[in-house]
């Protein structure tokens, strides 16, 4: 047990999240007050390309609605504190507030945006981080708990698992938190007889809910399974071809050209578009624990094949 200081480093690189409040009061009086701020806001409107549907604040024209929103933040200063200049996206995003997050992927963009403000994305990915220690500045990084609250809410261990609730919040969580904060959390390790933070770990990487079933799967069965999958079969394709290549140069989708490969055989980029694609997996069948006992010695060659491919740390150590 620790006790949590809760020490917010918080780097404004633009705007604190109760400013973002303060803005969306703020546009609230601006669209009604009769003082000429509402044609400015309008003209926001337009040079920033805003529709609430269809191109999900996404500005075309960046520099003209910079300076238009400069002209806002000059003639109305109560905008000043909630207006960055610097990051139009930024900019936007906390002006329009609501309006943005109607769309899936501005639900998204905003956490992202969020983890900006986040200590612990200034931080570069260092080895060997032990997982409580990871989990312990998880939690007393505000950004980081909150988005880590929401997905353990629905990966509980103490209510019934939904593993494929769980798996959507696994896959929320980590694809949308800065790279550099992804693989702290993913490739973090624990020496062998420290409990907590085994439980650290298995907080962090979805155990059990979204990796442990039973009887566990054969790996073939998982292969096969994910390729059935739109969603998976993206991930496995571009998984082998940032971090296999040599597989996939060599045999594709060929399993009697899998078979003959060993796996001194097999080169692992363990590069970053690797990594990435690695954690692209988590949340997805590609992340389950699976098995190659019971299976018949035809099959065990490709299934051992198909284990390291998925969870060999040869790739990342």
């Amino acid at each position: 047990h620790f006790s949590v200081f809760t020490v917010l480093f918080m780097y404004f690189t633009c705007v604190s999240t109760v400013q973002t409040t303060d803005c969306l009061h703020l546009r609230e009086q601006c669209i009604n007050a009769a003082n000429g701020c509402e044609s400015v806001w309008n003209v926001i409107e337009d040079a920033c390309n805003i529709s609430v549907l269809g191109n999900k604040c996404k500005a075309e024209d960046t520099v003209g609605c910079n300076r238009i929103i400069q002209v806002l933040a000059d003639e109305y200063p109560e905008f000043k504190n909630c207006v960055c200049t610097t990051d139009n996206i930024s900019s936007i995003t906390t002006l329009l507030g609501k309006q943005c997050s109607i769309n899936k992927d501005n639900v998204s963009m905003e956490t992202k945006l969020q983890w900006g403000l986040s200590a612990l994305s200034k931080q570069l990915y260092t080895t060997n981080r032990t997982c409580l220690d990871v989990n312990r500045e998880c939690v007393e990084d505000e950004v980081c708990n909150k988005q880590l609250s929401l997905y353990l809410k629905v990966c509980s261990v103490n209510k019934k698992c939904n593993m494929e609730e769980c798996r959507a919040a696994i896959r929320f969580f980590y694809q949308n938190m800065p790279f550099e904060v992804a693989q702290m959390m993913i490739f973090c390790d624990c020496i062998q007889h420290d409990e907590s933070c085994h439980r650290a770990k298995e907080l962090l990487h979805g155990k059990p809910c979204a990796v442990t079933a039973v009887p566990a799967p054969s790996c073939l069965n998982v292969i096969h399974m994910c390729e059935e999958n739109e969603l998976c079969r993206k991930k496995y394709t571009t998984f082998r071809s940032k971090c296999w290549r040599h597989v996939t140069k060599k045999c594709y989708d060929d399993e009697a050209c899998l078979e003959t490969l060993i796996k001194d055989d097999m080169p692992c980029s363990a590069n970053a578009d690797c990594k990435a694609a690695y954690i692209n997996n988590w949340g997805t069948m590609l992340h389950m624990e699976c098995t190659c006992q019971n299976l018949p010695p035809m099959e065990q060659p490709l299934c051992k094949l198909f284990h390291h491919m998925l969870h060999s740390k040869s790739c990342f150590s």
